[in-house]
């Protein structure tokens, strides 16, 4: 687990997160992070020398691979002087997926506008890790999935301005979007016959042209050449007929064009539980589906269940590719 931005609720998510799931086998997570500000969190910190000692440990104290910082914390009160730190506890995550040290990475929540501030040139986390796995010339695509109770979603454009979400939109983009999230329902989720629906972008799905042309242009070109795939894919729908419980039942994940799309049916569905789930890597990466809360940073009423449901998810995941 990389800690995140330190002066939001990442330490006391994961202190409350080794709280409720000391007692559990096969949960055990190790924080890459700073002991000593962990220590604060009212919870026994463990010292760990190499990341294989994390089991022996996490009945009794959380483990935690030490990467001090380098300057004070105050909650609720984000510093760039921190930025080296947070990319850093990523970076050594992902070094110890790559090697096969560790099973997943989950990664608490990071302000960009903290990273930004020393030159950080990636639009976010997803961004990040994608660099981080490239192979040579080669770097993956990654899909966000967000995940909720019963309910995947995956986002054809994520923090893209709507005004600026048609013209980003194409059947290249959303095909290899489709592909992506077919072979990690199989890989990733143990879904051996993937059903994928897609939502239209305008009002009725376009009401065949009247109400826009991108449905006709862009995203039922997109369908039909991933049926001709023999990828089992339904649409475009309109977006106000697909998440209600009766239609939930008929798909595994639903591709939506723009991230209110997606997100708001899903925080209706399971506002605390949500997880990010990152698709397309050669590692397996979760997060809450939320952000720093450096509003409540230090006051401990953090909720942790997105944070849990991200550690399960990891834990899923990486057991469901271990079997292939």
């Amino acid at each position: 687990m990389s800690l995140g931005d330190p002066c939001g609720i990442g330490p006391e998510l994961a202190a409350k997160a080794w709280t409720s799931l000391r007692d559990q086998t096969g949960l055990a997570f190790c924080v890459l992070g700073d002991a000593a500000l962990l220590a604060t969190q009212g919870v026994p910190v463990v010292r760990v020398a190499d990341i294989s000692e994390t089991a022996a440990h996490f009945a009794k104290a959380l483990p935690v691979l030490d990467m001090p910082l380098s300057a004070p914390v105050i909650a609720g009160k984000p510093d760039s002087l921190h930025a080296p730190h947070i990319i850093d506890w990523i970076k050594a995550g992902v070094d110890l997926c790559l090697n096969g040290r560790a099973r997943a990475l989950v990664t608490c929540p990071i302000a960009k506008s903290v990273l930004y501030a020393t030159g950080f040139k990636f639009p976010g986390h997803t961004e990040y890790l994608a660099e981080l796995c490239r192979d040579g010339d080669i770097v993956p695509t990654p899909v966000m999935m967000l995940t909720a109770k019963d309910l995947r979603v995956v986002l054809a454009t994520i923090h893209t301005p709507l005004s600026a979400v048609p013209a980003a939109l194409s059947i290249e983009g959303l095909v290899e979007l489709a592909r992506i999230t077919h072979a990690a329902l199989i890989h990733d989720f143990a879904i051996p016959q993937p059903r994928l629906v897609m939502a239209g972008l305008n009002p009725h799905a376009g009401e065949d042209g009247a109400i826009g042309r991108e449905e006709i242009d862009i995203l039922k070109p997109a369908v039909n050449q991933l049926q001709n795939e023999s990828i089992d894919i339904h649409g475009p729908f309109p977006a106000d007929t697909l998440f209600h419980d009766e239609a939930r039942t008929g798909y595994d994940a639903a591709l939506c064009l723009y991230h209110d799309q997606g997100l708001i049916p899903l925080k209706t569905l399971d506002f605390w539980g949500g997880v990010n789930i990152t698709l397309g890597l050669p590692i397996v990466r979760t997060s809450p589906d939320h952000g720093t809360g450096f509003n409540i940073a230090g006051k401990r009423i953090a909720r942790v269940d997105s944070l849990l449901a991200a550690i399960r998810a990891a834990n899923d995941i990486s057991r469901n590719r271990a079997f292939l």
